[in-house]
């Protein structure tokens, strides 16, 4: 008795494989279950493929959409943002004064890549800043983060001389 894949087959093997990925932890069977479904469109579309071309379909499609996921959508998913991380890599990052004259003498600052989860904080500064100005992080004090006027070197040099 000779076994005839039928699209069906294929089918209910891709959900089975994807099913499979909820109790195995490596993020690897999904792949296969979709290499297995297009499989299933591909026979249902050319009923006259050999069973050696689904089998090695299978494989290539599977292999394809394994390196489809870690090259170009993978590297999307990364978080990008400092939130969660610790003290010291707080500590250091600059923003932009947004606005000032906030209660209790805050000051509120954006900063270019989330801090702690937001890219707006209202802080606590130790000297005067305006609209625009830069200030960097130097301190978290409980909830808020305390900043200073930030020069850069060069700056520092034209101060200097």
């Amino acid at each position: 008795m000779e076994l005839i894949l039928e699209p069906w087959h294929w089918f209910v093997l891709g959900i089975a494989l994807i099913l499979s990925e909820l109790m195995l932890p490596a993020f690897a069977a999904l792949w296969f279950g979709i290499g297995a479904i297009l499989v299933g469109v591909l026979l249902w579309l050319f009923p006259s493929m050999g069973q050696t071309a689904q089998i090695i379909t299978w494989i290539i499609l599977s292999v394809l959409a394994t390196v489809f996921w870690f090259k170009y959508i993978k590297p999307l998913s990364i978080d990008k943002t400092k939130a969660g991380l610790s003290r010291e890599a707080t500590i250091g990052q600059v923003g932009m004064v947004i606005q000032n004259n906030l209660e209790h003498d805050q000051i509120k600052v954006r900063f270019p890549m989330p801090v702690l989860g937001s890219d707006e904080w209202n802080c606590r500064t130790q000297s005067y800043v305006q609209v625009g100005d830069r200030v960097r992080v130097i301190d978290i004090l409980g909830n808020d983060l305390v900043v200073q006027a930030h020069t850069t070197n060069y700056e520092n040099e034209k101060v200097s001389k």
